[in-house]
This record gives C-alpha cells, structure tokens and sequence, in this order.
C-alpha cells in the first residue's frame, strides 16, 4: 500500500491503495471532485458534508440505474442467444 494524495473540494487528503490501484484512485477522486464542485456551485446545498451526502446520493443512484440496465441487456441477450439457438436448430431440422 502506497499514500496517494487526492484533492477534493480544496481540501488534500491522504488516501492508502496499492500500487496498481494509484491512477484509478485519481481518477475517481477527479470524478467526485467534480461532481462535488457542481452541487456546490449551484448553490442550493451549503456545507461541505452536506455535498458529499448529495453528491453520494446522485452517485449511487446513478450507478443503481446502470445496473438495472446492465440486468436489462443482459436479460435481452440472453433471449437473443435463445432465439438464435432455436432457429439454427430449426433450420438445421429443415435441412435434413
């Protein structure tokens, strides 16, 4: 584990991780800071813990979003890959 420095809202904080996980790190703190930056300039949330609370909120719901989509497809596939299976089977009967 490595000490990686990440800055959000203005503020440096010392995060551990290991090695390979670094530009990973960075990156996610890039993308809450950003996010944190936004609920607070629109000024409609005040106070540092409030906008990390806001900004998790929106982040988790998003993310619940993309898994459901994800089960959607992956539900929508699996009924491709079905039908697919059956009308090769059914052609490779015809062919017979």
């Amino acid at each position: 584990m490595i000490p990686v420095s990440v800055h959000i809202l203005d503020k440096e904080y010392q995060v551990a991780c290991a090695d390979d996980e670094r530009d990973g790190l960075l990156h996610a703190a890039d993308f809450v800071n950003q996010r944190m930056k936004e609920i607070r300039d629109r000024g409609n949330v005040i106070g540092t813990d409030r906008i990390a609370v806001v900004t998790a909120l929106n982040v988790a719901h998003e993310l619940l979003q993309l898994k459901a989509l994800e089960s959607s497809v992956s539900e929508r596939v699996r009924e491709l890959q079905e039908n697919l299976t059956a009308a090769l089977a059914e052609q490779g009967d015809l062919a017979l």
